[in-house]
């Protein structure tokens, strides 16, 4: 998503809170570690429009209702992040950012990831959507027949963007692709 956004013209600031859980999946998932130039090793090279904010700083921008947004996306959305933000906490900065996309109404898709969900698992689902969030779990396609898992991942993507507005050209779109 990271490197979709960071090409898309109509994208003019990108910020970015990674967990140090998110951290270790970079690096067991892609085998890209460490905090240090994160932009550069995801995207490829620097860039301007992303602006990163450590995951402890509830004092950053993006923790202000008054600070501009379109909405916010949380990729992955792990079960504890799921559970910080339908209980309406805000012990870290993806938490109160969620917690500010609710109380101002914005778009806040949470891409759930963990299966077989349990009952609080689907509780919490339950409570953040009912307080205005999507919840759009990290479910391939299969439809459109990828061929790997990068495709896999490229479609999905796809289709979060597409969902907040950001149609992205080569998406698989029913009736057109097949």
């Amino acid at each position: 998503m990271l490197r979709m956004l960071a090409v898309d013209e109509r994208v003019e600031h990108v910020d970015l809170v990674v967990s140090e859980s998110a951290l270790r999946v970079f690096a067991e998932e892609m085998g890209i570690s460490g905090r240090t130039g994160l932009v550069e090793k995801v995207v490829g090279s620097a860039c301007e429009r992303i602006q990163v904010h450590a995951h402890n700083d509830i004092g950053a921008n993006i923790a202000s209702g008054s600070y501009p947004s379109d909405g916010m996306i949380v990729l992955p959305c792990s079960m504890g992040t799921l559970a910080g933000i339908s209980a309406g906490l805000a012990a870290n900065l993806i938490q109160r950012a969620a917690d500010v996309a609710l109380k101002e109404r914005r778009p806040l898709i949470l891409c759930v990831r963990e299966t077989p969900f349990n009952r609080i698992h689907l509780r919490n689902m339950t409570v953040a959507a009912e307080a205005g969030a999507t919840i759009f779990p990290a479910i391939p396609t299969l439809y459109n027949r990828p061929q790997d898992t990068g495709e896999m991942a490229r479609s999905f993507v796809q289709r979060v963007l597409g969902f907040v507005g950001l149609k992205q050209a080569g998406a698989y779109e029913w009736g057109k692709n097949s």
